[in-house]
């Protein structure tokens, strides 16, 4: 909190809405009289209350009629009421508005075809028109011709003629052009270009070679060319002699048709001139061109919207209905044993089966050992075989079919026709949960007969005799006949069903062989034992098989099944009757009891399974036979005598549907048998004590042939179990005594199972439980959850009598917390439905809160399970508030409300409230539904807003809201997920709101909402807030409820009394109240950092989109209405304008536009708006205010953008970085802070699509409103906005697509999701989707799915289409702006700030990629703009035209030809106006113009003046001579002399071509070139511009420096001698002594147009400053701003003067900062020598000094240049030569092209080193250059000391370093050598004076100076020093040398000591113990060193001692390392030497 509290001091103020239902009230007249009042009032029919009918999948209810009469306890009573009621839906006729723009039902879908644009980008290089050089028939003639090298005015020899195809072309102008090419292919672009109409005469020059001719030109330079033979050289003379002829004498003829041409060529004027007739009309045109002409809306061309269509995303809230898991259709064909024979008496009949087989299917999960369906017995006998068992059975009821089944109520209903289930075949098998370890299982039985092995005996044999036939059939009858009913088990199969856990049906796998059963492994457990190994073949071998088939197929269940039947025998929807046997039968499934896979019931079902287990009757004694038991199970609901039982057990194949009773398999001679029988019974609707299950034992005789009639059965016993116990139905395994008698009234019995208890019942075994029986119930009236029951049972008895306290009640409602999951979901409805019930019906709140808290509590556990859908379906469908009554008096919304909030409040428990802060939405659905039923019902919703809803609701409302805030803004730290579902459910309630409540009081609440938010927030509240806004701004109202209408007072007169915000002031945010809280969040956003502002981006944009696609708002004036609501963006984007990046690769504007001119930091300094220095320049105070508000790192990244700069950093960035304050502004956050690094690409682009959109929408009365009101500095906002635009949406072209399609962008990847939370309600999974969508905006990397050709092609379309949509907008913006403001504009003769911003923008559309369309717009835009402006152009400074004329010149070259064309036209148009403009005199300023563009044009595209260009000239050439206004003038030669000109200027491009990488040639070119203009000062300004730019861009930054020097004074000498500034180029002499070059300027009398001036020499000044700061040269940034300060002395501006010197200021803080830290590398130098006349031609021999950036290593220098001329000469034809010694060129061999490379020093004598004190002077403006080679007098290079010698060798250049080249030829050199003697002396001095310099460091650098201790001292190295001294200091040695030089040597010695010995104390105060013994060791080599010397110099010669000196030493010692003066110099030097 603390961190909050410091960043803003200042909350953002509070703004209280307006009052929207007053206002609508007092508004009433303006809004009914305003023609868009449905874009202000909400419609009447907004919502509805609507009852569906439902609709069940069956042909009838499921529920029986007599249910609702029977059915009498609460629970069973409210089931019954929820699977009858209708559905019950509040809907809202607008929904389909209030989602995001993706959801709209309605949208108006973008155009489907999209534009193709033409762009020159996409264009390829090599296509170029042949069609180019159009020869009219005139002269052409092509061949190889040998072409002299241009640059050997010195020598021409053999070699430099090089091989080249000439092609002789005539151009569409007559004039003819020379081309030659590498070789004949001729399509390409020429290599080179003579223009022959520039040549004067051709003549032949055989001096040089044979057959060589030469072409003169009129710039007095020549072309040498030469021919293989000399008819060829003939030839091409005569041919190149008639070209120049006939283009003089068609000069002439020309002259002479324009004297005669007459009006008669009116009509067939040449195919260009046309456009110049009516040119300016078509200015005229232009204005009357309305904006929308048609422009697709640019936000349907939004990347965003165009990819993704989200009209299915929100999943349907669907109508609860039955739910299946994976449906499986099984249908029995076929079962047939091998064992066959023909059944019929008289054996006339089929071969069947010998005896009846009845199979019985069910599922069994052998993972979770379940059996998980109910039984299907399907009866696949013949019909004669099924007449084997007729007889026994017809005596037995089972055909009897009275009506007193379960289903006799709807025997009519059902239209089940008799039959229909007879034999069904087909079973429909449910699984929820399907994986592979499920098997269908076949039991086999047969009629009872015997012994299972026995019966089986038979039937595992192969041999099929009629014996063996006739005798099975024999016993088979006989069975039959007498023991039809009872069953046996006989075999199993069992297959499996799903491939894998998805539930793909596992179709080809068939049954297995069919096993017998074994008598031993009946029961279910056995079979999952078999199951288990059943994959096993080695255990399935061993079982015993029996021969025969099972044909049972699977397959899935069609959708359209019509002849299907539910478990509970009802008819499906759509039943017909297809015949006996094709009913489909639902099997029921036993779906698990786990929450996940349950569903709310929606049907009544029924149903009891019951399971008889284990019968043990080994130890009874009552019964003499009790073998073969059967048992028989009855339902009863009585213990009477009489009682009969019910019929409502399911009957199977064959028999009637319902029975009395059913049996069980029988087991042959088993006295404790086994059963797997399953046998289902209907239940009744309402059970009570008496229903019991009765089971009876009978033993069945087999033994047919005893002599004894033995009866077929004898009973041997009894069991019963009643059903219900507790009130529920009994459910699981139940061990049961039996009895051997049964009399009345047993049931009381059963509880006391001993004999002693109930006289008349005898008990079997003592009354042991000696029988196993389980039932399993499926239910949906009944719950075997106890406290549910309990919960309801409490409820009935409350409602009954008044005794159920209310006190029991909560503790009831505290028990459904201990509910099972599964049940809670099966019975969800019916409990929400009651706990709504108790809601409005409680007395104490302390029911309504547990009732509440239940309700939280079953809503968790359902999303928990993921089921949260069933709760959006109930509140949808189900819930209905009991109706409105005032006896009751309470509803649910307001006792909910109330609930929500104590449960809410900090005390509570905190688990309940964050469930319930989690789950909120289902609660705030059910509040909006009951307000909706409570206003509907109780007719209030035709009351005014105000009076809807009770004053206690609205304050309940608000304290919900005030309660529910804190947990939002402070819980989420703890709970994230809570609080964000809690805030997204709370936008959409009180979204909703708006559509029952008082509007008014809904905006209070969202106030009330954002006043718990300040600035400086956590990112989660950010996106909390934003989320809020999203939600609530999408209200499908929305618009309505931002009232946009005039809220100004009294009636509008005039336009400019438009009451519109153009800022968001407190009246505005007032007034239109979301969308000022919208942008105010936005505002503030911006303030943050990048996530936090790319949500705030992201919702605006999203709701602009949503305006535009909306379908109620399609018309101009709705969408120019609602753009008034956005108004205030213009202000918010002028506030951040710092912070768009204007360009993201800086686009080359060649002549600075002055102040606004983009190109640097600088320039923005000069003529800027006022404050700008402010802006620009940080005070201290400044500083501090920033330093006391800056918050911690930690809470918001940096509020200043601090510019990490090295020292070459941009002049304007203070040291606490640059920081923009501006006070013109000041934020509606009422922070004044504001912050200024840049947004990000995406961001801008989205706040930039939104601009668009209101620019593209407003009216042009909103426009001119603006415009009027806006000060002049908006004005150029404004213009800078849509100059960003265009740079922004700029089209990459396809290649840039592509490849950043490949490499998405690391930003996309890196960015992780912007998303909330993901909640897992489907709001929030759609949220988080469009929150993802959002984020993956950034636009190359925009399809996140695929990378197919196709969409990238549609990727490049989109990008193109809007870039031409942007540019169209601006472009109409600009125009509108030009019509309106003529006047503002042609202030100063036009050339004010806001003119050149217009102008700038203009130019901005040139200078980046436009579709062809849209330039055909821009050409006539700027038509229009000439023509109205012509002052701009033509008068005062030349700039403006300069940069029109660049920037045409260059379209004029572009690879499309209308586009030449068209830029053609409008130069001619440009020239045409000038010379009108000059009243028909000349156009000078255009041609200098156009002449300067051509030049910087060579200069920055290299490879102009091709074929495309020149095509272009031959047009502007033919508009003058077809022109009829100018046809008696000068104009049209003045044209062609203009072509000429610019034709000799082009001759320059093919060198340049040629040395296009070699950046030393280029400049030396281009400097060539700059000389060639001393007479026309602004060319020359041209190229020295060019070079600097090639210096910036290979980071010579000190000759880019150079060149802005020159040009600087260039311009003051040319302004010098007209008077107009007292200094002329001398004045630069302090900065550099090559200034001199610009004295030679000459003046071309013919070319006087230069503006210069003394603005554009300030310009130029502080561009010199700029370089030079950047170049590190800080010392000479004061020369230059010494001529600055008088002139704005003068001017008195003192903001400019208090930023000059503070930049002063900050240079010299530089300049003692690199002094210190000695960091500063002012540049290398090489000595560089080329050698190789074939290669080098006249640079042969030649030696250049090169001077490298910073601290460049001999090696990369060698590297470049070798690579360099490689590329150029051939790898394998370039040497560089290692060693620096001299070379001699004829030893070299002349193959090869060498270049010598050798690191030089800069060379400084000792008197010049006395004015050069600091390390700068050392090293600028230097033009001597050493470096040494070593030699020995014997001829090798190394040798003993004794012979060492070296050579010495010291260059001059012909300039000083730095220079505008960064490499000047050497001019002279001076070479001498030293002698042995000499070179030691040389060598011990460097020591000394280095280990001084090491020791008076301010920073001693310890590493160092302990490397170079041990390279003097250290014994194994001595070889050193003490060698020097043994060779020259030795008695014997010293006379051998002249004594000077002994003398000298031994004073370095004694200077050498003492240094070492210094060195070695500053050592030991520096070292830490871990180094004291090296340094001892070092001290003990010292001394040594000194024993030695002393001997070898014969005196004493002392080691420093630390001890030894005194303390004056010391201080002086000190004193001397302060000053730098060194130690030697001081008096005391000598103490140490004796």
């Amino acid at each position: 909190e603390e961190v909050r509290q410091s960043y803003s001091p200042v909350k953002p103020k509070i703004i209280e809405p307006v009052d929207y239902e007053y206002v609508l009230l007092q508004r009433k007249m303006q809004i009914m009289s305003d023609p868009l009042r449905d874009m202000l009032q909400f419609p009447t029919d907004d919502f509805q209350i609507s009852t569906l009918q439902r609709q069940g999948r069956t042909l009838f209810s499921t529920v029986p009629e007599t249910a609702e009469r029977e059915g009498c306890s609460l629970f069973v009573h409210e089931c019954i009421k929820t699977y009858r009621s209708n559905w019950h839906v509040v809907s809202y006729k607008y929904e389909g508005y209030s989602g995001d723009f993706r959801q709209l039902t309605h949208k108006i879908l973008p155009s489907e075809k999209l534009a193709a644009h033409v762009f020159e980008v996409d264009e390829d290089a090599e296509k170029d028109e042949d069609t180019l050089g159009s020869k009219k028939g005139g002269v052409s003639k092509h061949g190889w011709l040998y072409k002299g090298n241009m640059n050997s005015a010195i020598s021409v020899t053999m070699r430099s003629f090089k091989r080249r195809y000439f092609y002789l072309a005539q151009l569409g102008d007559g004039s003819y052009n020379l081309n030659f090419y590498k070789d004949e292919n001729t399509s390409k672009e020429p290599k080179g270009t003579i223009f022959l109409d520039s040549c004067t005469e051709v003549v032949q020059n055989t001096k040089v070679r044979r057959f060589a001719f030469e072409l003169k030109m009129q710039d007095k330079s020549m072309f040498l060319l030469a021919a293989d033979s000399e008819a060829e050289m003939e030839d091409w003379m005569n041919t190149l002699n008639k070209t120049l002829h006939s283009s003089f004498e068609q000069a002439m003829q020309e002259k002479k048709n324009r004297d005669l041409q007459d009006d008669e060529e009116q009509e067939k004027t040449d195919l260009t001139s046309s456009c110049f007739q009516d040119s300016f009309q078509t200015g005229r045109e232009i204005d009357i061109k309305t904006r929308s002409d048609a422009h697709p809306k640019l936000f349907t061309l939004d990347p965003f919207t165009q990819k993704l269509d989200f009209t299915g995303l929100e999943p349907d809230i669907r109508q609860f209905e039955e739910k299946f898991g994976k449906r499986v259709l099984v249908s029995c064909n076929d079962l047939s044993f091998n064992l066959q024979g023909c059944v019929a008496e008289n054996e006339a009949g089929p071969t069947t089966n010998v005896e009846p087989f009845y199979v019985i299917l069910s599922l069994f999960d052998v993972q979770n050992s379940r059996k998980i369906s109910a039984d299907f017995h399907v009866d696949l006998n013949h019909p004669l075989v099924r007449g084997m068992t007729s007889s026994s059975v017809n005596n037995s009821e089972m055909n009897s079919n009275e009506d007193d089944g379960p289903l006799s109520g709807y025997k009519l209903a059902s239209m089940l026709p008799e039959g229909s289930l007879q034999y069904p075949r087909q079973g429909v098998f449910s699984v929820t949960c399907p994986h592979p370890e499920i098997f269908l299982v076949a039991r086999i039985e047969k009629v009872l007969q015997g012994g299972i092995t026995h019966c089986t005996e038979p039937y595992m044999k192969n041999s099929d005799s009629a014996k063996v036939v006739h005798k099975v059939l024999k016993n088979a009858r006989l069975a039959c006949g007498r023991l039809g009913q009872y069953r046996m088990p006989f075999a199993w199969a069992a297959r499996s069903v799903f491939k894998d856990a998805s539930g793909t049906l596992d179709k080809n796998s068939r049954f297995s062989a069919l096993y017998r059963q074994e008598s031993s492994k009946l029961s279910d457990e056995d079979m999952f034992k078999l199951l288990a190994d059943f994959r096993k073949p080695e255990k399935m071998a061993k079982l015993p098989v029996l021969l025969g088939n099972l044909d049972v197929t699977i397959d899935s269940v069609p959708s359209d099944v019509t002849n299907c039947v539910t478990s509970s025998y009802i008819p499906v929807r759509g039943f017909e009757d297809v015949g006996s046997g094709s009913t489909l039968l639902e099997v029921e499934e036993f779906v698990p009891c786990i929450a996940k896979c349950s569903q709310p019931f929606t049907i009544y079902k029924n149903h009891l399974y019951v399971y008889p287990k284990h019968l043990k009757y080994d130890s009874q004694k009552s019964f003499a036979k009790a073998r073969n038991i059967a048992v028989r199970v009855e339902f009863k609901d009585s213990d009477d005598d009489e009682a009969q039982p019910l019929k409502c057990i399911y009957g199977h194949s064959g028999g009637a549907l319902f029975t009395t009773h059913a049996y069980a398999a029988v087991l042959h001679h088993q006295q404790n048998p086994e059963f797997y029988s399953e046998i289902k019974i209907e239940l009744p609707t309402q059970l009570h004590e008496k229903h019991h299950l009765l089971f009876t034992f009978h033993h069945v005789s087999c033994d047919s042939n005893s002599k004894k009639k033995d009866p077929v059965e004898s009973p041997v016993g009894s069991a019963w179990l009643a059903l219900l116990k507790d009130g529920k139905v009994i459910m699981n395994e139940q061990p049961l005594p039996v009895a051997s008698n049964l009399p009345a009234g047993y049931l009381s019995a059963q509880d006391c199972s001993t004999k002693h208890c109930g006289s008349e019942i005898k008990w079997i075994d003592g009354g042991k439980p000696v029988f196993k029986v389980s039932t399993y119930l499926v239910s949906t009236i009944y719950t075997q959850d106890q406290h549910l029951h309990n919960f309801f049972h409490h409820c009935q008895s409350m409602e009954v009598s008044e005794q159920g306290s209310e006190g029991d009640l909560v503790k009831y409602l505290k028990s459904l917390h201990a509910m099972e999951g599964h049940v809670l979901v099966n019975f969800l409805p019916t409990i929400l439905n009651q706990l709504f019930c108790i809601l409005t019906r409680a007395r104490n709140e302390d029911v309504a809160v547990n009732a509440t808290r239940v309700m939280v509590h079953v809503v968790a556990q359902c999303h928990e399970e993921g089921l949260e859908h069933y709760l959006r379906s109930y509140v949808k469908f189900v819930f209905k508030p009991e109706p409105y009554s005032s006896t009751v008096g309470k509803t649910i919304h307001e006792e909910l409300t109330g609930a929500m909030t104590a449960i809410l409040k900090p005390s509570t428990d905190f688990l309940t409230s964050n469930k319930l802060l989690k789950h909120l939405w289902y609660f705030f659905e059910a509040l909006v539904k009951s307000m909706a039923h409570h206003l509907i019902e109780s007719e209030k919703v035709k009351l005014s807003r105000n009076q809807r809803f009770s004053a206690s609701f609205h304050q309940a409302l608000e304290t919900l809201v005030h309660t529910l805030m804190p947990h939002i803004t402070q819980k989420y730290k703890d709970n994230l997920d809570a609080a964000s579902n809690a805030n997204h459910s709370l936008a959409v309630f009180i979204k909703r709101c708006f559509t029952f409540m008082d509007r008014g009081f809904v905006f209070k609440q969202i106030n009330n909402y954002m006043n718990y938010f300040v600035p400086g927030d956590p990112k989660t509240l950010y996106e909390f807030k934003f989320e809020f806004l999203r939600v609530v701004c999408n209200h499908e109202h929305y618009v309505p409820l931002n009232l946009p209408i005039q809220f100004g007072t009294g009636r509008m007169q005039r336009f400019q009394d438009l009451q519109l915000d153009y800022s968001l002031t407190d009246d505005f945010c007032q007034n239109h109240f979301l969308v000022g809280q919208l942008l105010r969040g936005v505002s503030s956003a911006l303030q943050e950092y990048k996530d936090v502002r790319q949500i705030a981006i992201q919702v605006l944009k999203g709701l602009m989109i949503k305006h535009t696609f909306d379908d109620r708002y399609t018309g101009k004036s709705q969408q120019a209405r609602l753009a008034t609501l956005y108004l205030p963006l213009f202000g918010l984007l002028q506030e951040n304008i710092n912070r768009l990046d204007v360009k993201e690769s800086t686009i080359h504007n060649p002549v600075s536009l002055t102040s606004h001119g983009v190109q640097s930091p600088f320039s923005k300094l000069v003529a800027q708006k006022t404050g700008s220095i402010v802006e620009n320049a940080l005070h201290k105070d400044v500083c501090g205010v920033i330093a006391v508000t800056a918050p911690p790192l930690s809470s918001i990244p940096s509020t200043i953008a601090v510019h990490h700069t090295d020292s070459r950093g941009s002049l304007v960035s203070t040291d606490s970085g640059n920081s923009l304050l501006d006070k013109r502004r000041s934020s509606t956050l009422g922070s004044n802070l504001l912050r200024c690094d840049k947004l990000e690409e995406d961001e801008i682009k989205n706040l930039l699509m939104c601009f668009l959109y209101i620019l593209q929408s407003m009216s042009e009365e909103a426009l001119f409103s603006y415009w009027n009101k806006a000060p002049s500095s908006e004005l150029m906002d404004f213009f800078t906005l849509g100059e960003i635009c265009l740079h922004q949406f700029r089209y990459m072209g396809k290649r840039l697509i592509a490849r950043s399609y490949d490499s998405p962008a690391p930003a996309a990847a890196d960015r992780k999701s912007l998303t909330l939370p993901v909640s897992r309600n489907r709001a929030g999974i759609l949220h988080s989707r469009l929150q993802q969508l959002g984020t993956s905006e950034n636009y190359h990397t925009l399809n996140i799915y695929s990378h197919t050709e196709a969409d990238l092609s549609s990727q490049c379309l989109l990008e193109a289409n809007v870039s031409t949509e942007v540019c169209l907008t601006v472009l109409d913006t600009l125009s509108i702006f030009i019509k309106g403001f003529k006047t503002l504009l042609t202030l100063d003769l036009g050339h004010n700030p806001l003119m050149k911003k217009v102008f700038q923008v203009h130019l901005c559309f040139l200078q980046i990629p436009q579709s062809e369309m849209a330039l055909k717009q821009v050409f006539t835009s700027l038509r229009t703009f000439i023509y109205k402006f012509p002052c701009t152009f033509f008068d005062g400074r030349a700039d403006m035209c300069a940069s029109l004329c660049y920037e045409i010149l260059k379209c004029c070259n572009s690879k499309l030809s209308s586009i030449r064309s068209d830029a053609a036209h409008l130069l001619y148009f440009l020239m045409k106006s000038n010379f009108d403009y000059t009243g028909r005199k000349s156009f000078v300023r255009t041609h200098l113009q156009v002449v300067i563009a051509v030049s910087q044009l060579i200069a920055d595209v290299i490879g102009i003046g091709g074929t495309r260009f020149q095509q272009s000239l031959s047009i502007i050439n033919n508009c003058a001579n077809s022109d009829k206004n100018v046809k008696h003038t000068a104009f049209p030669s003045d044209v062609k002399d203009l072509t000429k000109r610019i034709r000799t200027v082009l001759m320059a491009t093919e060198q340049m071509k040629e040395h296009e990488n070699d950046p030393e040639m280029l400049v030396d070119l281009q400097y060539s070139l700059a000389k060639s203009y001393t007479s026309t000062p602004e060319l020359r300004k041209t190229w020295l511009d060019s070079m600097a730019r090639i210096h910036n861009k290979n980071r010579d930054l000190s000759e880019a420096a150079m060149c802005y020097v020159h040009v600087a004074a260039l311009v003051a000498e040319y302004l010098w001698r007209k008077g107009m500034f007292r200094h002329g180029c001398s004045a630069f002499r302090v900065i550099t002594p090559n200034i001199d070059e610009e004295a030679a300027m000459m003046e071309d009398v013919g070319m006087q147009d230069v503006h210069f001036n003394e603005e554009v020499l300030m310009e130029l000044l502080e561009e010199c400053a700029e370089g030079l700061w950047k170049a590190e040269r800080y010392e000479l940034i004061a020369d230059v701003y010494r001529l600055i300060i008088p002139i704005y002395e003068q001017r008195r501006d003192f903001e400019k003067l208090s930023h000059l010197y503070d930049t002063l200021h900050r240079a010299y803080t530089k300049v003692i900062e690199v002094m210190h830290s000695g960091k500063r590398l002012l540049g290398t130098h090489f000595r560089v020598a080329f050698f190789g006349q074939g290669f080098f031609e006249d640079e042969d021999g030649k030696e250049y000094i090169y001077k490298e950036p910073k601290f460049t290593p001999l090696s990369e220098v060698s590297q470049r240049l070798l690579k360099l001329y490689s590329d150029k000469f051939g790898q394998e034809n370039v040497k560089i030569i290692q060693d620096s010694g001299r070379v001699n060129p004829k030893d070299l061999d002349s193959k090869y092209a060498y270049i010598q490379v050798t690191h030089v020093s800069p060379y400084l004598e000792d008197k010049e080193l006395e004015d050069r004190k600091t390390d700068f002077e050392k090293n600028h403006n230097i033009r001597r250059f050493v470096f040494e080679t070593p030699f020995t007098t014997s001829g090798g290079k190394q040798g003993g000391v004794e012979e060492q010698c070296k050579r010495r060798t010291i260059l001059t250049t012909t300039h000083c370093f730095p220079y505008v080249k960064k490499r000047i030829p050497v001019m002279y050199q001076h070479q001498s050598d030293l002698s042995p003697i000499e070179v030691a002396i040389d060598e011990m001095s460097a020591k000394v004076a280095e280990l001084r310099m090491l020791c008076s460091a301010s920073e001693v650098d310890m590493i160092r100076l302990q490397l170079k201790l041990q390279g003097c001292i250290s014994v194994q190295v001595n070889a050193g020093p003490l060698a020097y001294a043994r060779a020259f200091l030795d008695n014997s040695s010293a006379k051998k040398y002249p004594d000077n030089k002994v003398k000298q040597l031994k004073e370095v010695f004694r200077h050498f000591v003492d240094a070492c010995g210094q060195a070695l104390v500053v050592n030991e105060r520096l070292i830490k113990e871990d180094q004291q013994e090296y340094h001892d060791e070092m001290k003990a080599s010292y001394r040594d060193l000194t024993r030695q010397l002393s001997s070898i110099m014969n005196e004493q010669i002392n080691p420093v001692e630390d001890s030894s000196r005194s303390a004056l030493f010391d201080s002086m010692g000190i004193f001397n390392a302060i000053s730098g003066t060194p130690t030697s110099a001081s008096p005391h030097g000598s103490t140490t030497v004796l």
